[in-house]
């Protein structure tokens, strides 16, 4: 399938930066065992030269575009928003590939082409160049089409400068320190060191900030701040398609917690909160509420945030199957489903029965427990829980629902952020701060439509119980192995946490040695020798 809407490419640099020139992008996917490449493999095919983009209407839309375009291949190219974020220290089994097992031993720096592969950090330079041009040149469009406006403009920068800077958190979580780009190169070998993922999240913090007074709550209809058509299109053709002030507040609260910050990200997950309305029935879109298992999981009343693009998808990445982007890499279902779903023997990943039982232990939880009803297990989460391998079927968007032979697309979002996440991290934030009464509140109303109620009296330690439910709710949405950080932040045990060379590390030595983030991929060592590779991986 062809991933439509991504700008033309030019050279890689040595953080494998490439310039936009002009044109469209197209991404092929692998397509199960035939001939076309993965979603992050590109061909480049030259539809204009450089001096004719840059200005037209259209020339916005189709760069602008390629910035999310590239941004949504660089977190779910080989898979690797799951392998990254679910599985070290996570609750899945891996069936029989040795490049995943190897990732949930901990042996990240292990010789397997996939390994390296998302060890290299050149595919979200490629965003972050292609979000740098578009700052640095849109404007050029205004003398030439008077159908671009100076609104139109400055939303459109504000998006670039949210993604760029989602980008680098995105980055920093996985690699800690890393080279602070914040202008355009034309595929220069670039000698740059990596610079402190304090400075780095600094300048997240302030681009998200000046473009979150900027960029609407809505697009393409009656928000005070951009009425009207945004490039001919109405609200319900973007909602969940392009990130708002609310997904710009939720990245501000993300970075706050994953520095620690919880008095910030209390403040900007509750204007997150407090202004969810302004995505209430608007313009004829989704309602953005709380939703309940069918919705979530069987995209009951098309409300489920991992179906195609919804209101419900507050920061994520859809693959909508309607504009050609179904495909068959960069979605977990590739990783959990097989037959009855997809014609495939086993999956390539499952969680355990016993995981199962101990993690979803109350009798009334809605994603797993047993339905008193009819005696059987609920299906929501897990199939066929009395086999050997339950197959873990909470995202199924499979396209077409009819597959044959052996090609399977999927259309199904990369979720980053969704209400009931955001929800949870505002509780976090507020049990950390001391406000017990208020998180028990918070916490009941991200879970009170799967069953479950949250008291001090069966759920003292409230961290944990947040925690546990984040575990549960966010499965399999490349959160585990980054909330496992957090929360040992938070808890700052002296327990055992890691072993390295026969050596017991607790959580804070393993965290300062560099053992939370992932190796630098060799190639890119290779082409910089400005980069040093990350100490608990040397």
């Amino acid at each position: 399938m062809i991933i439509s809407n991504i700008m033309n490419c030019k050279r890689y640099n040595s953080y494998g930066i490439f310039r936009i020139s002009v044109g469209v992008c197209l991404f092929l996917a692998t397509l199960g065992n035939t001939a076309c490449n993965k979603i992050d493999d590109v061909f480049s095919q030259r539809l204009a030269t450089e001096e004719t983009n840059w200005k037209t209407l259209e020339d916005g839309k189709a760069n602008l575009m390629s910035v999310y375009g590239l941004l949504r291949s660089a977190t779910v190219a080989d898979n690797s928003h799951w392998l990254m974020g679910d599985l070290r220290q996570g609750d899945f089994t891996i069936t029989n590939r040795a490049d995943m097992k190897a990732i949930v031993n901990g042996q990240l720096n292990a010789s397997y082409p996939v390994i390296n592969r998302i060890t290299n950090w050149r595919r979200f330079y490629a965003g972050i160049n292609a979000a740098s041009l578009f700052i640095e040149r849109s404007s050029e469009i205004l003398a030439h089409d008077p159908r671009y406006t100076q609104l139109n403009n400055d939303v459109d920068i504000a998006q670039a400068r949210i993604l760029r800077a989602f980008a680098y958190f995105y980055m920093t979580r996985i690699w800690g320190d890393v080279p602070l780009l914040t202008s355009s190169h034309d595929g220069d070998f670039i000698q740059s060191p990596r610079t402190s993922q304090e400075r780095v999240l600094a300048f997240c913090t302030s681009e998200i900030l000046e473009a979150a007074k900027v960029v609407p709550f809505r697009y393409g209809g009656t928000d005070p701040i951009m009425p009207g058509l945004y490039y001919g299109e109405n609200w319900p053709s973007w909602n969940g398609n392009v990130f708002t002030r609310l997904s710009a507040y939720i990245i501000l609260a993300h970075i706050a917690a994953w520095q620690g910050n919880y008095v910030d990200a209390a403040i900007y997950s509750k204007f997150v909160l407090d202004n969810r309305s302004t995505q209430y029935f608007v313009d004829g879109a989704n309602p953005l509420d709380y939703i309940d298992m069918n919705a979530l999981t069987e995209n009951q009343n098309n409300y489920s945030p991992f179906a195609f693009k919804r209101a419900t998808v507050m920061v994520g990445f859809p693959f909508e199957a309607g504009n050609g982007l179904a495909t068959a890499n960069g979605h977990i279902e590739q990783l959990i489903l097989a037959s009855p779903f997809i014609p495939k023997a086993v999956p390539e990943m499952f969680v355990s029965k016993d995981s199962i039982i101990k993690i979803f232990t109350d009798p009334n939880d809605l994603r797993f427990s047993r339905d008193l009803a009819t005696n059987r297990y609920r299906t929501n989460y897990f199939y066929g829980f009395e086999s050997e391998r339950p197959i873990f079927n909470k995202v199924k968007v499979i396209y077409p629902s009819n597959t044959s032979g052996d090609i399977t697309l999927f259309a199904s979002t990369m979720v980053f952020s969704r209400l009931e996440e955001i929800t949870l991290l505002r509780a976090e934030a507020l049990a950390v701060l001391g406000d017990t009464d208020e998180a028990i509140i918070t916490l009941n109303t991200a879970c009170a439509k799967r069953g479950i109620n949250y008291s001090l009296a069966n759920s003292p330690d409230l961290v944990k119980a947040i925690f546990d439910e984040r575990r549960k709710e966010l499965m399999g949405e490349g959160w585990r192995w980054y909330d496992i950080v957090r929360y040992n932040r938070i808890k700052k045990s002296d327990e055992v946490f890691a072993v390295k060379n026969d050596q017991e590390m607790t959580f804070r030595e393993f965290e300062q040695a560099g053992g939370v983030y992932w190796p630098v991929s060799q190639d890119v060592i290779s082409a910089n020798p400005a980069i040093r590779q990350n100490p608990y991986w040397q």
